[in-house]
């Protein structure tokens, strides 16, 4: 084997490793899922209109809420998040934002009347691992220098009971704008509401893709990544 061909080989071994290593670095510095998406919604919210009262043993009804408890303003409150969940090769990594804000207007009597927004900060999503957030947050991704915020503004709700009982959910679709980077996706939530305890309670959920947003999917060639981003709202809203 003659000198140069033994150069190239060496050359292209070396390349390999380099690729090969750096792709591993990459893939073991953005596995590890470290948050668990924690629901708003309580355990037994979906249980029968009845009860057994823990005193006599009875069943007992449960409060049924009516339009002048539900109809007005709601603002999203502490305790409320917003999740990101991506699939890979290996697990699904979840991020979460609890830099949440926003209005809602309720009214069960005339739902096309009610309506929504809200809004969080970029710089709040974590994942527990610090490089993986600031590469989220980078122009690759969020693009957080120049849209600090993504928002959410919906445009109707499908499903809204005039009548709602305390503790029971009720199912809703949640149709809206989803703006991400500053482009803007018509997307649907389906979601479940409750009341209890003078808060309104929704947990819903939506598909969106990398592509929507102008974002490359950020595969690798030792980890791959699924195109779908599922966007999770986990709100508490207080009057």
């Amino acid at each position: 084997m003659s000198k140069k061909a033994k150069t190239w080989i060496i050359t292209g071994v070396a390349a390999v490793a380099i690729i090969g290593g750096g792709g591993y670095y990459f893939a073991n510095s953005y596995l590890g899922n470290n948050v668990e998406i924690e629901q708003v919604l309580p355990a037994n919210a979906a249980a029968s209109t009845t009860a057994a009262d823990s005193g006599t043993g009875k069943a007992v009804e449960n409060k049924k809420v009516g339009a002048d408890q539900l109809n007005g303003d709601w603002n999203i409150s502490q305790g409320s998040k917003v999740y990101f969940s991506v699939t890979t090769s290996q697990e699904t990594v979840n991020f979460v934002d609890e830099q949440v804000s926003g209005k809602w207007t309720i009214n069960v009597n005339d739902p096309a009347q009610s309506k929504a927004d809200g809004t969080i900060e970029v710089n709040g999503i974590d994942s527990g691992n610090g490089q993986r957030d600031e590469h989220v947050k980078s122009a690759d991704f969020f693009d957080m220098a120049k849209h600090p915020q993504a928002t959410f503004k919906a445009t109707s709700f499908e499903g809204m009971p005039s009548e709602w009982t305390e503790g029971q959910t009720a199912d809703l679709k949640m149709k809206g704008t989803l703006t991400v980077r500053g482009i803007e996706k018509e997307v649907t939530f389906d979601a479940k509401a409750a009341y209890q305890n003078n808060e309104v309670l929704l947990s819903g959920t939506t598909m969106v893709t990398f592509e929507d947003f102008g974002m490359k999917n950020p595969h690798s060639v030792v980890l791959s990544t699924e195109n779908d981003i599922q966007v999770r709202l986990e709100l508490k809203l207080a009057k």
